[in-house]
């Protein structure tokens, strides 16, 4: 039987992965792809970065966006929080501390999850060296529901 999930264990899932399906409107489309993600639980956002590109555009245009984050281990076994909320680009010296903190936050979550320790934001994302000055960005969470079944 599929259940709802109750707000602490939403809060769980986000705060122990660092992949979600970001979805946000273009126009009249709706897109969704994979980000790596860190959840600011003391300030209940989700902190990410991206290179410029088609998703920031559509972003600055159209703020409203959703996040998807799933644990899934069988069809009959699994756990799904969704969130919504309000995409904010940072820029200056908070942009520096914030990509800092997410930084630091997915290497600690890869560090429990996977048993990994890392040095290097290199060693899970690819984006800086590749296309100039990275885009940081938090959402904004105004609502949280989430399913699972076990």
């Amino acid at each position: 039987m599929i259940k709802n999930l109750k707000d602490q264990k939403g809060v769980r899932i986000l705060s122990e992965n660092y992949v979600g399906h970001l979805a946000f409107i273009e126009g009249e489309t709706p897109y969704i792809l994979p980000i790596t993600y860190y959840y600011d639980k003391e300030n209940h956002r989700i902190l990410s970065y991206s290179s410029q590109g088609h998703k920031i555009q559509a972003m600055r245009k159209h703020n409203l966006v959703a996040l998807c984050v799933d644990e899934i281990d069988s069809v009959n076994q699994w756990r799904s929080v969704l969130i919504h909320g309000e995409f904010e680009e940072i820029k200056g010296s908070d942009a520096k501390f914030l990509l800092h903190r997410f930084a630091e936050g997915v290497k600690e979550v890869i560090a429990r999850k996977e048993k990994k320790h890392l040095d290097f934001i290199s060693e899970f994302s690819s984006k800086l060296q590749s296309q100039g000055i990275p885009i940081i960005y938090q959402i904004k969470i105004t609502d949280t529901t989430g399913k699972y079944r076990e």
